[in-house]
This record gives structure tokens, C-alpha cells and sequence, in this order.
């Protein structure tokens, strides 16, 4: 075979690495589209926020250290310890809870029964309202996440194929975190998939996802389960925080992987985890195969907005997605 054709392959491989961190993006916006119809568009900033967080408590900074010492004359910025990871990334996944009961009883729970572009402006407002929250605790410089994940390409990788395509070819360049990341999301899937489906909460989530009042009306507490679908979002989208935040920097800029997300939701499905995963794949290898054939011929630069006309292409054909329910509606 020749090189170009094995080259073809290893685009095709980074390809599903980068889908996997799409979708662990789009993961959190099918929770909660699914359980309670909101469309979150701040989902993109929680793994900022997350990841900021994660970033600060390792690093035992002050929060809102910049604002005290305007206030007060002082110069504190750090504790003077250092946390480990793992305790780390548990009291963020605590600080997110909180955030999740705060959402929910501050702000989602003046709008039950509004219109669903009501609760998608909200979550426009949390959005910037987080972002600016996050700037004033931790600061908005360029953080770097380090919570032991291997980064750099594998060498074994390299060397097990470096003898397919010859003197040309060297080896399948793989990210050792993309592939970290692949794992993780394929565990995370499984994880929601079996609560989902086998656990009483579950149950609960999938009863609220298909009618409201039916639930109310067997007992089941529509504010319980917002705030643990808000809590499960916030969980997954500290996950990709550190992944995204490991791969390039916690910054600003990171909020900005929810409009990645975007077509991969269109394509996959708002309401199917398993979509987004798949939808996630589809794009990321998409993208980068279109690239690598199409891009040279186009003056290159294509996944800037192939994944946008595939997500349009589909949504003419498929409005629900691939693994979206058909919604009809009687009149």
C-alpha cells in the first residue's frame, strides 16, 4: 500500500479522537434537553467554570483574590498548598453540585411553564453571568491542567506501524490524551446509558423527559431531578473541561467548544446519548478526512464549516437527527 493511503488512515484515526472530545461536550446538552427541554447554552461555559475551578483549587488560589485586594489594599493570591488532583476533582464535582442546586433554585424554578425561547435566553444570561463569575474568581489568564493525564504522541503506536508504508511513513501520529479521552468517554457513555436505564433516578429522568405532569402526578419531584440532571451535566462537563483543558489550555476561549457541539447535537440527536457519541464520531472524522482530500483543492481551511453543512444536509432530510425521537404533533 502506499504511504498517502496509510496517511489517509491515521487522519481518519485523530479524526474519532477529536469526535470524542466533541462529544463529551454535546453529552451534557442531551441530559438536560432530554430531561427537561431547556436547551443550554451555557453548558460551553460550565466546562470553563469547571475546568477554572479544577485549576484553582490544585493550585490553592484565593478565589475572587483580585477583587479582595482591590477592595482591601492587600496583595493574597495563594493559600501556599497545593491539593492533589483526585481530591481536586472531587471538591470541583462539589462545587458543581452546588451550582447545579443554585440554577435550579434561583432561576429555573421562577420559569417552570414558560416558553421554551424564555428558557433558552436564560440560559443565555447564566452563560455570561458564569463567565464573568469564573473571570472575578480565578482571574482570566491562561491556566495550565495538569492532573497527570500522558500528553505528546504515542511512541509505541509509532513504532508497531512505522513499517506499512515504507521509507515514506513513520507511524500513526496518535495523541496519548486523545486516546485517554476515548476511554473516558466510552466509560461515561456506558455509566449514563446503565443509570438511565436500570437505576430508580433514572427511571425518574426518563418519566420527566416524556410528560411533566404524568410524573408529578405518580410522586416524582420535578425539582429532585432537575438538580440531579444539572448535577450529572455539570459532572460531564468538568470531564471534558480537563480534557479540553489539558489538550490547550484552560482560557476563555475554551466556551467556545459548546459551538463545536452544536452540529454534533443536529447530526446525533438532542435527546440520544448514544448520539451524541455517534454524532461526535461522524463529525470529528468528517472534518478531517474532508480536509485532508478536499481542503488542498479549496484553499483549505474547511473545518471552519464542514461540520455546519453536514449538520444542514442531514436536518433537511432527518429534522430529528439520526437517533432523535420523531416528534408529532396533532392538531
Amino acid at each position: 500500500m502506499p504511504a498517502d493511503f496509510y496517511f489517509a488512515i491515521e487522519v481518519i484515526l485523530n479524526g474519532l479522537m477529536a469526535g470524542v472530545l466533541y462529544s463529551l461536550v454535546a453529552l451534557g446538552f442531551v441530559l438536560i434537553f432530554k430531561a427537561s427541554g431547556i436547551f443550554n447554552y451555557a453548558q460551553g461555559v460550565m466546562a470553563l467554570f469547571a475546568a477554572m475551578t479544577l485549576v484553582g483549587i490544585m493550585n490553592g488560589q484565593v478565589p475572587f483574590a483580585h477583587l479582595f485586594n482591590a477592595i482591601f489594599g492587600t496583595e493574597i493570591h495563594y493559600f501556599g498548598w497545593q491539593v492533589p488532583a483526585l481530591f481536586a476533582i472531587l471538591l470541583t464535582t462539589l462545587v458543581m453540585v452546588v451550582f447545579a442546586w443554585a440554577v435550579q433554585r434561583y432561576i429555573f424554578r421562577h420559569l417552570v411553564g414558560q416558553e421554551p425561547i424564555i428558557l433558552f435566553m436564560a440560559t443565555i444570561g447564566l452563560a455570561y453571568f458564569l463567565e464573568g463569575v469564573g473571570d472575578l474568581m480565578w482571574g482570566s489568564d491562561i491556566k495550565t491542567l495538569d492532573v497527570g493525564l500522558p500528553q505528546g504522541a504515542s511512541f509505541w503506536i509509532e513504532e508497531q506501524t512505522a513499517f506499512l508504508g515504507g521509507e515514506d511513513f513513520f507511524g500513526f501520529f496518535i495523541d496519548q490524551l486523545d486516546i485517554v479521552a476515548a476511554g473516558v468517554a466510552i466509560v461515561l457513555v456506558a455509566v449514563l446509558v446503565a443509570f438511565s436505564q436500570y437505576t430508580k433516578q433514572g427511571r425518574a429522568m426518563r418519566a420527566v423527559a416524556d410528560d411533566h405532569q404524568a410524573a408529578l402526578s405518580v410522586g416524582i419531584s420535578l425539582n429532585y431531578i432537575w438538580i440531579l440532571v444539572w448535577s450529572l451535566a455539570g459532572f460531564v462537563a468538568l470531564v471534558a473541561g480537563i480534557m479540553w483543558g489539558a489538550k490547550s489550555g484552560v482560557q476563555f476561549s475554551l466556551s467556545l467548544i459548546a459551538l463545536k457541539a452544536l452540529p454534533v447535537l443536529m447530526l446525533g440527536g438532542f435527546t440520544s446519548i448514544p448520539g451524541a457519541i455517534v454524532g461526535g464520531l461522524i463529525i470529528g472524522v468528517g472534518e478531517q478526512l474532508f480536509e485532508f482530500l478536499v481542503g488542498p483543492l479549496v484553499g483549505g481551511a474547511t473545518e471552519n464549516w464542514f461540520a455546519y453543512v453536514l449538520a444542514l444536509l442531514v436536518l433537511v432530510f432527518r429534522p430529528q437527527g439520526l437517533f432523535g425521537e420523531r416528534i408529532i404533533e396533532r392538531v
